[in-house]
């Protein structure tokens, strides 16, 4: 089933393709558009990228590739033009320092992911989840210690969580065990204690 795209909707694939690909023509854009199912005029899509902001600037290998602004005004990732020197990193390497530090549980129900991090630290690290920018994620929602991860499997929340936690270093903890330390926990108070 096609669903009709809203401008905003158009925006957000426009974006989506020039974070993910090297663009480097209007037609290039339009045919990666096509193969998701947006068909788009030459003019509509010249209208978009000038709304959007979208800039040529030269990448790596020296062609020119349209750029979007990006956090803090930067124009395209240091790491995709070779300029960042080693300043900039990369959304998965960010994403696993962050995981490392932050993430202290991840559990999964059909396409859903429930982690867990220190009080005030879910927006942080959903938005390392989301500049990663994973196929197998649709999308998270956080809260104050607590981020909701969607899968794009209906039954991929468990190779999410997995994932995630291997990317932090961790074991998926035995359920049974898990479900023992909640107890042990929850009886003697909630101290921090070690699974």
């Amino acid at each position: 089933m096609t669903i009709p795209l809203t401008k905003a909707a158009r925006h957000a694939r426009i974006v989506e393709l020039l974070t993910r690909h090297k663009v480097r023509s209007q037609p290039e854009l339009a045919k990666l558009l096509a193969e998701q199912g947006v068909e788009v005029t030459q003019a509509t899509l010249s209208r978009d990228l000038d709304e959007l902001g979208a800039l040529k600037l030269r990448a790596d290998d020296g062609t020119l590739v349209y750029a979007l602004p990006g956090e803090g005004g930067g124009r395209i990732p240091p790491y995709r033009t070779g300029a960042g020197n080693g300043f900039q990193e990369h959304p998965d390497a960010r994403l696993r320092r962050i995981a490392e530090e932050l993430l202290v549980s991840a559990e999964a129900s059909a396409n859903l992911v429930i982690l867990r991090t220190p009080p005030g630290a879910a927006q942080f690290l959903a938005s390392a989840i989301d500049h990663a920018a994973w196929e197998s994620i649709l999308g998270t929602v956080a809260g104050d210690d607590t981020i909701l991860v969607i899968s794009r499997d209906p039954t991929g929340g468990q190779a999410v969580a997995e994932s995630l936690l291997n990317l932090a270093s961790r074991r998926m903890p035995d359920v049974t065990r898990h479900n023992k330390v909640a107890v042990e926990i929850r009886e003697h108070g909630g101290g921090e204690q070690e699974a």
